[in-house]
């Protein structure tokens, strides 16, 4: 059986698992519920993980050259941190903290794919052990079972390092705004940066702006203990797959 297609099968598979995680009357019976968090709340945030962060097969075919430019700036900051040194507007707005926001954004961007390389890990394993598909919740957690504990652990990171960073709205404003401004740049050179690099940042723009929008809906109070709660539900599910 090809890699793709147990790609393919663990991709679904592992949607199919967020779908149950995040069910609001699941939650309710296993976690001790936060009053303000509410259905809607619980929703907004499965929606989330399945539209930009564990997207569908249709719309990974759309994006999988978008997320190799992705890793490429990621790999390589240089390449977009000459353009921005090139903004005298952008140097004398945030000065001193430039350094601080594009190192933020950057860590925001390696965050976002770290569901990426999540998967492609699950496939590693799947491969090794023979663990053919379907892939049942089961079958799924007897891969992240058997996954090193630094991989999930730096997977756990990557979602608590872009929580927090969306949850800072000032951070996050400048973020936008140099990520904006490299698009436009990026645009105006066609011939240096081809049209994959630029969709790439414009995902990541997009998954920074619609996560932020989802966490501006609530007080700042009500930011943290959401974000608290989603590290919390992480967190508790994989202690539930290594004790079992």
């Amino acid at each position: 059986m090809s890699k793709k297609i147990i790609l393919n099968e663990i991709i679904l598979a592992y949607r199919n698992v967020i779908e149950e995680r995040y069910q609001y009357e699941v939650l309710k019976k296993k976690h001790d519920f936060p009053k303000t968090i509410n259905e809607e709340i619980v929703g907004e945030i499965k929606d989330y993980f399945l539209i930009y962060v564990y997207p569908n097969l249709e719309k990974r075919k759309e994006l999988n050259e978008a997320f190799g430019a992705l890793d490429d700036f990621i790999k390589h900051p240089e390449k977009l941190l000459n353009l921005v040194l090139d903004s005298f507007q952008l140097v004398l707005r945030q000065g001193r903290y430039l350094p601080k926001v594009f190192n933020a954004g950057l860590k925001a961007m390696k965050s976002y794919r770290g569901a990426t390389t999540f998967e492609n890990a699950l496939v590693v394993i799947a491969i090794n052990k023979n663990i053919d598909p379907p892939y049942t919740t089961s079958k799924i957690n007897t891969l992240i079972k058997l996954l090193p504990y630094k991989e999930i652990e730096g997977f756990m990171n990557n979602t608590e390092t872009f929580f927090n960073i969306i949850h800072d709205k000032e951070l996050v404003a400048k973020i936008k705004e140099i990520i904006a401004y490299l698009i436009s740049k990026m645009k105006m050179k066609p011939k240096i940066f081809s049209k994959k690099e630029t969709l790439g940042l414009e995902l990541a723009l997009e998954t920074i702006t619609k996560g932020e929008q989802m966490l501006n809906k609530l007080t700042k109070k009500d930011q943290e203990i959401l974000i608290e709660f989603v590290l919390k539900i992480e967190k508790d599910n994989l202690i539930e797959i290594f004790l079992k």
